[in-house]
């Protein structure tokens, strides 16, 4: 009868604490709203564009794919292939995802109770005072063998481990989207890579006929010189502008051996175990419509970061409110004990425990100095600077996007532009040569005109590399490939 009263006690105390365990007092996570525009401004300058447009909200589990197949470069394919099979900084990554999942592992794991089971003897001696005997009295050690098993179970009263589960899930989260912003910036940072190394390619090309040309043209110098025809200056000045063309040949091959050793780093690779052939840039024509839906900036990775960051935070309030209430724990043990081993596993031996060994079982916080308020403000502090966090993040976002847009709309225009220079100082280059030698200008005047040709057209090549790599940029800038009209432009 007193077994079945006590069982009904206990039964009555885990109901009431089952039923206090839904009065959590974390506070409901929203996300804040953020004072933005419903379109980019670029999408003024196309009407039919800016009805297609969203307000954006991360969502960056949705699929990017290969976007970089957009340019239609087999070798960037492979080196993508590559670097995303090998880069360390990705790997590393990888590992601060998995470290962050088991971290929300073990905080679940606080939702269940505990189990564990020993073994063992104890060898023990009670003074004679403690059992009622004289001083001199016979009281010898004892041993003790046990076998049990023992259960210990929080009950969430308050949703304090419920937050802490909340918090570390949001933390994952994070993570995961923290290693899908490596990830894509690792994609773009081996396009830009790429691109910049092609240009150096078209622009060492360029030195390579320039100088080719000097070379002759000094020639045809020299043999006026020897003839008689011309003075020393002219002469001169034609050996200046080969060698002013030879050493900047060699500036920009050291420039394209440092980019190559850049790109076999993101690779995975020691510049010795990398090597890229040459390859003149050519002219990008991809052009991303400034129609894109701004609801693409849900793909961004880092403002899917920062929101998770804003609701593991919110969750850490949740946590460090429950510190200020009672925390109840219920433990137990059962098992045998015997003063012998031979006797241990007899009915007579069983034995059981309910309640702690030590301590109560339940517990109530009066005074600690202050120290849960502090925790408290720290918490909604720590959620207020993720806030702000998650604002200026969206509005990088939005910033790095009007960029992108602007930039190649006005890449466009201007290497239109660029093109007809390079047209009229080639014509001006030919002018000044036949001049020259029908004697009716000066060889500095051949000189500063083949100087603007090459200066024209290494302009040119300078607007072909920075159109790729901002194209690449744009792509980066919202969050990866993207589909317009139901077409998908880039192959997921």
């Amino acid at each position: 009868m007193m077994i079945m009263k006590r069982l009904r006690l206990h039964l009555t105390s885990l109901a009431m604490a089952l039923f206090l365990a839904g009065c959590a007092v974390g506070p409901d996570y929203q996300r804040p709203d953020v004072d933005i525009s419903g379109a980019f401004k670029e999408a003024s300058l196309s009407p039919e564009a800016a009805k297609q447009w969203k307000m954006a909200q991360p969502a960056e589990a949705l699929a990017r794919g290969r976007w970089w197949a957009i340019f239609n470069e087999p070798v960037l394919d492979k080196l993508e292939d590559q670097a995303m099979n090998a880069n360390q900084d990705l790997k590393a990554a990888a590992a601060r995802l998995r470290q962050a999942r088991a971290l929300r592992q073990g905080a679940e794991s606080e939702l269940l109770p505990n189990l564990d089971a020993g073994f063992g003897p104890m060898r023990q001696r009670q003074s004679n005072a403690a059992q009622g005997l004289t001083e001199g009295a016979d009281n010898s050690a004892q041993t003790l063998w046990r076998a049990q098993a023992g259960v210990s179970y929080e009950v969430d009263l308050f949703g304090r481990i419920a937050s802490d589960v909340d918090a570390a899930t949001a933390d994952a989260e994070q993570s995961a989207a923290l290693f899908q912003s490596v990830r894509l910036a690792l994609q773009a940072d081996v396009a830009q890579a790429y691109f910049r190394i092609r240009r150096l390619d078209a622009e060492e090309a360029l030195y390579r006929r320039t100088v080719e040309l000097r070379g002759k043209t000094l020639e045809l110098v020299q043999q006026r010189y020897d003839e008689g025809e011309i003075g020393g200056l002219d002469l001169a000045r034609a050996k200046s502008a080969l060698s002013s063309a030879s050493s900047q040949a060699l500036g920009i091959e050291r420039e394209r051996a440092v980019a190559e050793h850049a790109l076999a780093t993101l690779l995975g690779k020691t510049p010795a175990q990398f090597a890229l052939a040459h390859e003149p840039l050519g002219r990008v024509s991809v052009d991303i419509p400034a129609g894109l839906p701004s609801s693409l900036l849900e793909r961004r990775p880092d403002i899917a970061a920062a929101e998770r960051a804003m609701a593991a935070a919110n969750a850490r309030v949740g946590v460090a409110k429950a510190a200020f209430f009672p925390r109840l724990t219920l433990t137990g043990a059962f098992g045998y004990e015997s003063d012998e081993l031979g006797s241990l596993l007899e009915w007579s031996s069983r034995t059981f425990l309910l309640g702690p060994l030590v301590g109560t079982v339940l517990t109530l916080p009066i005074f600690d100095g202050g120290r849960r308020e502090a925790g408290l403000e720290r918490a909604r502090a720590r959620y207020e600077e993720d806030v702000a966090a998650y604002r200026q993040t969206v509005l990088r976002a939005f910033r790095e996007v009007e960029d992108g847009l602007s930039s190649l709309r006005i890449l466009k225009e201007q290497t239109t532009v660029q093109d007809d220079a390079v047209q009229q100082a080639s014509r001006a280059a030919e002018l000044s040569q036949i001049q020259y030698r029908e004697g009716s200008v000066s060889y500095l005047d051949v000189i500063d005109a083949d100087r603007q040709v090459l200066v024209q057209q290494r302009a040119s090549l300078a607007l072909d590399g920075e159109r790729a790599q901002t194209a690449v940029a744009l792509v980066r800038a919202i969050g990866g490939g993207w589909n317009i009209d139901g077409r998908e432009l880039a192959s997921r």
